[in-house]
């Protein structure tokens, strides 16, 4: 069995880590950053041989009914992180310390804020967003943009920004433009359409060489 873990993109990385692995339960993690010359594979490896992460889906189905947690492991670049679901398991012992809920506090990544919330339904719901300081940066750069700005060049700056429209993002980016709107509107300057921000999200293969992606 190949465990695959090194994420080739951010978007592969969120969506692995938002959709397949907090969606399914896993909450629990332990993030961090691999040091500047640093071997990157022998510490991936260290770390899923001391937690057992290399575990096949029938493995880990037949740990949950014993009550025991599985672990993930996953990696961008110099980031990773480890996260791990409900049950009896020795991370929660030996990272008693650094590991944290994503329920309480959402792992930032990228300028991204991943988490889990209530939603309206009373249900428990991923959360991929705008980090708060991301958001605040971003709104006042498009706002200054915006002044100076055709509608034309406000519309396809939006069109190109880098993140993935999952729901919270949307509703977010949809206030940015609100922010700019109001702001030409007193510059005397054309509103940019709404539809210039995008809300269909790609759906990638997270471990898919960036050769392949291209290619498609």
């Amino acid at each position: 069995m190949t465990y695959r873990y090194i994420a080739t993109s951010v978007a592969g990385f969120v969506q692995q880590l938002a959709v397949a692995y907090i969606n399914h339960g896993y909450v629990f993690y332990v993030a961090g950053h691999i040091p500047p010359g640093s071997d990157a594979d022998a510490i991936d490896r260290k770390l899923m041989d001391k937690y057992g992460v290399a575990k096949s889906r029938w493995q880990r189905a037949r740990r949950k009914l014993l009550g025991k947690a599985n672990v993930h492991y996953l990696r961008w670049g110099s980031f990773w992180v480890l996260l791990a679901n409900h049950g009896d398991h020795r991370i929660f012992q030996e990272e008693k310390d650094v590991l944290r809920d994503v329920r309480r506090e959402p792992i930032a990544f990228c300028g991204y804020s991943i988490g889990y919330r209530l939603g309206n339904d009373g249900k428990g719901h991923v959360s991929v967003r705008i980090h708060p300081t991301e958001e605040r940066w971003l709104k006042l750069f498009m706002v200054q943009f915006g002044r100076m700005a055709t509608v034309e060049e406000v519309e396809a700056e939006f069109a190109r920004l880098r993140f993935e429209p999952y729901a919270p993002v949307v509703r977010q980016l949809y206030g940015v433009l609100r922010a700019v709107n109001k702001a030409r509107k007193l510059a005397g300057l054309p509103p940019a359409d709404w539809k210039c921000v995008r809300t269909r999200r790609r759906v990638v293969r997270p471990f898919e060489p960036e050769k392949y992606r291209r290619a498609a």
